[in-house]
C-alpha cells in the first residue's frame, strides 16, 4: 500500500474547506486556479495580475477532489484577499492607474482585508502562500500565521515561485522553523507534495 492510500485508509475526513492565504501578490489566485484546473472543473477562481490587490473579495470552489484508488477528499478551495497591514493608494499609481482609480482601488483591497480575515473563522485548513523570491520576514506572513494559529487552524506554508532564479525556499524555511512545501503555482511544480500534506492535514 502506497503513502496516500496508508493517508486515505486512516483518514476520518471526506471532506475539507481549505484556505488560500497570504500576502498581496504571493501567488494565491494562481495556485487556486491550479488546483481548479487539476482537481475541480477548471473554473477559475480569480484573475491574476501583477497589481497588488487584484482579488478583492472571497471566492469559493466545491468539489476539488484529491483521489488514489482507495478514495477521495472533497476540497471546497477558498481564494482570499491578500492581507495586508495597511495599503497605500499610491501603489497603485505605479501600475498605471490615475489618482482617483488608485484611492477606489484602495479602499476595495482594504474591505478585502477585512473579509480575508473574517473568512478564516470558515476554515478546515489554510493553505499560507510565501512569495519564495521575496524576503519572508515581514509583518504580513506573521499577522497571517498569527491569525491562523490564534484559530488553532491547520495550516500548510506553500513557498511559491520556485520558478524564479531569486528563490529562496531554505531562507522561507529557516524563517518559519516549519516544514514547507516548495511550489510553483504558475509551472505546477511541487504539487503532488502539497496535495499529499493536504491529505495528512485531513487525517489530522
Amino acid at each position: 500500500m502506497g503513502l496516500l492510500s496508508k493517508l486515505f485508509a486512516r483518514s476520518r475526513k471526506s471532506k475539507l474547506t481549505i484556505g488560500i492565504v497570504g500576502a498581496p501578490n504571493a501567488g494565491k489566485t494562481t495556485l487556486a486556479n491550479r488546483i481548479s484546473n487539476e482537481c475541480g472543473n477548471g473554473t477559475p477562481l480569480g484573475d491574476v495580475s501583477p497589481v497588488p490587490h487584484e482579488t478583492r473579495d472571497v471566492v469559493a470552489l466545491e468539489h476539488c477532489y484529491i483521489s488514489d484508488p482507495s478514495g477521495s477528499l472533497d476540497l471546497t478551495v477558498v481564494d482570499t484577499p491578500g492581507i495586508a497591514t495597511s495599503v497605500d493608494y499610491r501603489e497603485f499609481l505605479n501600475h498605471g492607474l490615475n489618482r482617483q482609480e488608485s484611492i477606489s482601488r484602495a479602499k476595495e483591497a482594504t474591505r478585502g482585508v477585512i473579509k480575508a480575515i473574517q473568512s478564516l473563522d470558515k476554515l478546515d485548513a489554510a493553505i499560507v502562500v510565501v512569495d519564495s523570491a521575496r524576503a519572508p520576514f515581514d509583518q504580513i506572513n506573521w499577522t497571517v500565521l498569527g491569525n491562523l494559529e490564534a484559530r488553532n487552524i491547520p495550516l500548510i506554508i506553500a513557498a511559491n515561485k520556485t520558478d524564479l532564479p531569486e528563490a529562496d525556499t531554505i531562507l522561507v524555511e529557516d524563517t518559519f522553523q516549519s516544514r514547507i512545501i516548495p511550489i510553483s503555482a504558475k509551472l505546477g511544480t511541487g504539487m503532488n507534495e502539497l496535495y499529499g500534506t493536504i491529505l495528512t492535514v485531513a487525517n489530522s
